[in-house]
């Protein structure tokens, strides 16, 4: 599973609100859900927050196995 639970933990860290997000870097709230549900999101929207965020893939998400 991939869990995007570093990315609100990144946004704190960068002093960016969900609000900021979506006002001005236009990411869509329906994504932003899916993030919030660790559900799917596409590599266009994990590109573009690491550039917004001017981080690494794994600041904001992780592999989680949970068969361990």
């Amino acid at each position: 599973m991939i869990s995007f639970d570093k990315l609100w933990i990144t946004l704190k860290e960068k002093n960016i609100s969900q609000y900021k997000l979506i006002k001005d870097y236009k990411v869509s709230s329906g994504q932003l859900d899916r993030l919030r549900k660790n559900g799917n999101v596409n590599t266009f929207t994990l590109d573009q927050l690491c550039k917004i965020l001017n981080c690494k893939l794994e600041d904001i998400a992780e592999f989680i196995n949970d068969e361990a």
